[in-house]
């Protein structure tokens, strides 16, 4: 019985684990070193960015430690956008011992 409750509790959270990466586009990430950029827009038809670009950064430290804010108002709120055209993201990982992910905003 106790080897049943662990073994669901393990499933539970690497379930739960798997679910915190979701993104509209999500390119392959590397398990040994990553480094890529993607949309967080979907709906790129006729799509402005205006002059002004906005990020928000959050960092993980060997997969126990995460600290910053990736929203979208953190970015727009780091050069004042009001008004939103378009938002991408960047990722960086380095053997999951280091991880960056980094929203960029687009707007006026």
């Amino acid at each position: 019985m106790r080897q049943a409750l662990l073994l669901l509790l393990a499933v539970v959270v690497c379930m739960g684990a798997m679910g915190c990466y979701v993104a509209p586009v999500k390119p392959p990430v590397g398990w040994v070193f990553s480094e890529i950029q993607a949309p967080l827009d979907p709906t790129l038809e006729k799509t402005t960015l205006g002059g002004k670009m906005g990020e928000a950064k959050t960092v993980c430290y060997v997969g126990m430690v995460t600290i910053g804010d990736c929203s979208v108002k953190a970015a727009a709120d780091s050069k004042g956008i009001t008004t939103i055209n378009h938002a991408d993201y960047e990722y960086k990982n380095v053997l999951g011992i280091y991880q960056e992910f980094t929203v960029r905003v687009y707007g006026d």
